[in-house]
C-alpha cells in the first residue's frame, strides 16, 4: 500500500478536491527535518484508522503555487478536506493522536 501520492499541479489538486469525499495534503519541504519523521507516522496512522481518506503530499519547493493557493507559510502544514472544503489545519505543534481524534467525527458522519 502506498503511503501517499505526490501532487504536482494545482489542476491535479483541484481534481482531487472535486472527486474525493475526504483527503489530507501534507505540505513539506526537503529541508524540513520534522517532516521526515512526522509524515510517515501521520500517513500510516491515517491509512490504518481512516482508509477512505485520500493521502497526498506536496513539496513546497517544487510547487510554490500551492503555498499561495492554500496560504501555507511553513512546513509541515497538514490540511484535511471534507467535501472539497478545508476542515482541519495543523502545523509543527501537533500530535498524530490529536489529529486522528479531530478527524474521527466528520469521517464517521461521512461514511454513514
Amino acid at each position: 500500500m502506498d503511503m501517499d501520492k505526490t501532487l504536482n499541479s494545482l489542476s491535479e489538486i483541484n481534481t482531487k478536491l472535486q472527486d474525493e469525499m475526504a483527503l489530507v495534503i501534507y505540505f513539506s519541504s526537503p529541508t524540513c527535518s520534522v517532516c521526515k519523521i512526522l509524515r510517515p507516522k501521520i500517513m500510516q496512522a491515517l491509512a490504518k484508522e481512516y482508509p477512505s481518506i485520500g493521502r497526498y503530499h506536496a513539496d513546497l519547493t517544487l510547487t510554490p503555487d500551492f503555498a499561495e493557493k492554500f496560504q501555507v507559510f511553513s512546513a509541515p502544514t497538514i490540511i484535511v478536506f471534507f467535501e472539497g472544503r478545508e476542515f482541519i489545519r495543523k502545523g509543527i505543534a501537533m500530535s498524530v493522536n490529536g489529529l486522528l481524534q479531530e478527524i474521527k467525527r466528520p469521517y464517521e458522519l461521512m461514511m454513514s
